[in-house]
Formats: structure tokens, C-alpha cells, sequence
């Protein structure tokens, strides 16, 4: 039976499947969003990045009434039904 070291491909490429793993948790955990009550909330940045909109239209939406938010110490954050509800407001099926 042969001894294995950590020079040992198969030592090699177990660690480097773990490194990988864990990268891929971290990734994971970093990009997660937060849930309160059973409801996800979304940044500024979140929003935007999945509207494809700017932050200044974000600003002009929460300004006018559009969007509704949650504003804590300066950190401005959104009810994703919210977000979802603005987007079905805002449906106009085809007439076809």
C-alpha cells in the first residue's frame, strides 16, 4: 500500500477541490440576500442591476412615490414584492 504525502496528485487535487468548494460557499454567502419575516430585501444596487435602470432613476421613483422603501441610518433598502409589484403595475400584455 502506498503512502500518501501532500505532493501526491490525489492529495493535490482533493485540496484544490476543496479550495474551489469553498470560493464557491463564499461567493455564495457574499451574494445572498437577507431575510426578515419571511421577505427578501434588495440594495439600491439590487435593484437597479436587475431593472437595468440607473441609480438616479431609482432616486426619481422613490422621490415620486413609484417605489416604496425602507430608509435606516442612510442605508436605503426595497421589499422584493415590492419590486415584483411595481413590475406587474406596470404590465401591458400584448394585443396579438
Amino acid at each position: 500500500m502506498e503512502i500518501k504525502n501532500r505532493k501526491s496528485q490525489e492529495i493535490v487535487a482533493f485540496f484544490e477541490a476543496l479550495d474551489e468548494m469553498l470560493n464557491c460557499i463564499q461567493s455564495t454567502l457574499d451574494n445572498r440576500t437577507p431575510v426578515l419575516n419571511e421577505e427578501k430585501y434588495l440594495t439600491n444596487n439590487d435593484v437597479t442591476n436587475l431593472l437595468h435602470i440607473s441609480q438616479r432613476t431609482l432616486q426619481d421613483w422613490r422621490d415620486s412615490g413609484r417605489i416604496a422603501y425602507i430608509q435606516v441610518s442612510g442605508k436605503v433598502l426595497y421589499k422584493e414584492s415590492d419590486v415584483g409589484r411595481l413590475l406587474e403595475d406596470n404590465y401591458y400584455p400584448s394585443s396579438l
